[in-house]
């Protein structure tokens, strides 16, 4: 389906280019009119993250929300899961945040939310885009019945409470030393707080946003600073989240990252002991490692794989009854807690097994060995390389070489003309060949 706006994480693009201030309002008003079900008094909650921009989007949505007779409830800066989340406890009919996540300062991005805490189907983000380009003019309330907009006290509050109650009962973090890096976004406050509060020691880096320091040099995609601190103060473990919160890697205590691979599959051997997964197995997408999907085998689970993106993996976690899936990335998605992927609360379940356990991140965290994996990127500038016939012949060729124990996956990025080939088997060098030899033909190809 080719839409105008939407991608496969809402609306993002360039601040004052792409998400303009009359883009915004026509959003909120695309949006309220399309989610007014009902007779009740409609409302809508409203986050975001650090960007400069924010502050320019968050105004032009109020005005677009308020034209057409939805209350907003504004919550400043707060995780993408907290919004999410707020969205079904505050029974608003539609909850926005507006981030571009782990992206640089001068892009942003609209995120919506029904009254589930679930991201939109395609259908209604269909909806919405028509009514986006329509005339709207005739639709708008009358003076007498224009919305109100207000910012809503305590939300941290309840988002560290609810983030809180998921560890296991009787269970707090005393005797762990933490470094929590918040990447100058959105769980600035709420992460080292929640931390706190659970009775670790904290020491936060990336808590200063100015508008323009969001994932810079600090996060989830810059790790690196984090794991310098983490030496340098012989701490337990580290936490790096990005922009929006809705992605987490940890690094141990030797500095060593940790990623959502890993993640995915502590949890998933805890939740199996304790005979907490709703299925036998674990969904994540194409990209994630297939020592992942070999370590999940010898504990008697499967892998479900989707295509990339967090919205997909929820997807097909709520159609075939998963409850624990994820990203390599960072996002993973814990359903009996969170409705979209929540970087604290797949932290803070990785910190109840390592309590549990009473060893160190090192030990608990790298469950197993990554085969090797290489990711190179091809941009073209027009045309469709991957039906080159050279190229088509490169690919089956890799594919051979690679034989039915090694993956490769080819695919287009969804934001830019950039094609992805990665590879993966369990020698390397075939692996680099298989890259290279299908990077070459595209190359040939788009130029």
């Amino acid at each position: 389906m080719s839409r105008k706006y939407f991608g496969t994480d809402g609306i993002r693009g360039l601040s004052n280019r792409i998400i303009t201030p009359d883009l915004a309002l026509r959003v909120g008003q695309a949006a309220g009119i399309a989610f007014q079900r009902g007779d009740h008094a409609h409302r809508v909650v409203i986050g975001k993250d650090t960007r400069l921009s924010g502050y320019m989007i968050e105004y032009a949505m109020v005005a677009g929300f308020t034209s057409v007779g939805m209350d907003v409830m504004l919550l400043g800066p707060m995780p993408t899961p907290a919004v999410a989340m707020l969205t079904r406890s505050l029974r608003a009919d539609l909850g926005v945040m507006i981030s571009a996540s782990h992206n640089p300062f001068q892009d942003n991005g609209i995120k919506l939310f029904g009254p589930d805490g679930f991201k939109l189907s395609d259908e209604t983000e269909s909806e919405i885009e028509a009514l986006i380009d329509a005339e709207l003019h005739n639709r708008l309330s009358a003076p007498a019945n224009l919305g109100r907009a207000k910012r809503i006290e305590g939300v941290h509050a309840r988002y560290i409470e609810f983030a809180k109650r998921t560890l296991p009962r009787n269970l707090d973090l005393d005797g762990l030393r933490i470094v929590v890096d918040c990447a100058n976004g959105a769980a600035y406050k709420v992460a080292p707080e929640a931390l706190w509060e659970l009775g670790a020691e904290v020491v936060a880096i990336g808590v200063e946003p100015d508008g323009f320091n969001i994932n810079k040099d600090v996060g989830s995609t810059a790790p690196e600073a984090l794991s310098r601190k983490v030496r340098e103060l012989r701490a337990d473990i580290g936490i790096a989240l990005d922009g929006d919160a809705d992605r987490v890697v940890l690094v141990d205590e030797k500095g060593q990252v940790v990623d959502g691979d890993q993640l995915m599959a502590v949890v998933a051997k805890s939740w199996k002991d304790d005979n907490r997964l709703t299925q036998p197995g674990v969904v994540a997408t194409i990209m994630s490692n297939l020592g992942l999907e070999r370590h999940l085998a010898t504990l008697g689970l499967t892998l479900a794989r989707t295509a990339v993106g967090d919205r997909y993996v929820l997807e097909h976690m709520r159609e075939h009854g998963y409850n624990l899936g994820g990203e390599q990335s960072g996002h993973i998605i814990l359903s009996d807690y969170a409705t979209t992927g929540d970087g604290l609360i797949a932290a803070l379940q990785v910190l109840a097994v390592v309590k549990q356990q009473g060893r160190p991140v090192s030990e608990v965290c790298h469950c197993f060995q990554p085969l090797p994996q290489i990711l190179k990127n091809v941009r073209f500038r027009q045309g469709e390389p991957l039906k080159n016939e050279s190229v088509v012949s490169a690919i089956a060729a890799s594919r051979a070489r690679l034989g039915a124990d090694g993956r490769l996956v080819i695919r287009p990025s969804g934001t830019e003309p950039v094609i992805r080939v990665m590879a993966e088997g369990d020698n390397r060098d075939v692996v680099e060949r298989a890259v290279d030899d299908v990077v070459e033909a595209l190359t040939a190809a788009a130029a």
